[in-house]
């Protein structure tokens, strides 16, 4: 993964955050349409960036540190690599629960209803800063780890097919999405 490819995934931890913003104005102002529609583009967005990880970035990492190619005197043990992918698969298992569970609590709410609607969104809210709050410890440790790790680890080539690799990934979009929708 070149130094491209890693700006490109922090690049759109930073949407993310943006969009994470962005959702939570709309459960503060009680605009359930507008929650609903910024929690489902959190959610699919959030989805592809870690298929794209998940297909692409962690079977780099571990592939290569099982058969390394040649002294990687900067790069982290197997052991270490396994164990931080795992927690950051846990992690990402806790996003894609807690977001099916907000839209679940959004989906079948009424704004007619407004003692149901408020109740509705502070469980949102507070399942929300959750997210928010694990999202920035796992943000981190993804751009100072994982995302360092495959430029000592990989050559030039390989940096650049994985790249590659993880920008159509991230280019598959849910069709109901529209390119403008993506990139609010």
């Amino acid at each position: 993964m070149t130094k491209e490819a890693s700006r490109r995934l922090a690049n759109d931890h930073l949407a993310l955050d943006q969009l994470l913003g962005q959702l939570k104005s709309a459960l503060h102002a009680g605009d359930v349409e507008a929650s609903h529609s910024r929690l489902d583009l959190f959610w699919a967005r959030l989805a592809v960036h870690i298929r794209a990880e998940h297909l692409q970035l962690f079977p780099a990492v571990i592939d290569h540190l099982t058969h390394p190619s040649s002294a990687q005197t900067l790069a982290p043990t197997l052991s270490e690599a396994q164990s931080t992918i795992e927690n950051l698969r846990e992690d990402h298992d806790f996003f894609m629960h807690e977001l099916a569970k907000a839209i679940g609590i959004l989906r079948p709410l009424s704004p007619g209803d407004r003692a149901t609607v408020d109740k509705g969104m502070n469980t949102v809210r507070s399942l929300m800063n959750e997210v928010e709050k694990r999202l920035m410890i796992h943000n981190h440790l993804e751009e100072n780890k994982i995302y360092v790790w495959t430029t000592t680890i990989l050559n030039s080539r390989e940096q650049t097919e994985l790249a590659n690799r993880i920008n159509t990934e991230l280019a598959n979009r849910p069709p109901r999405f529209s390119p403008n929708a993506w990139t609010t």
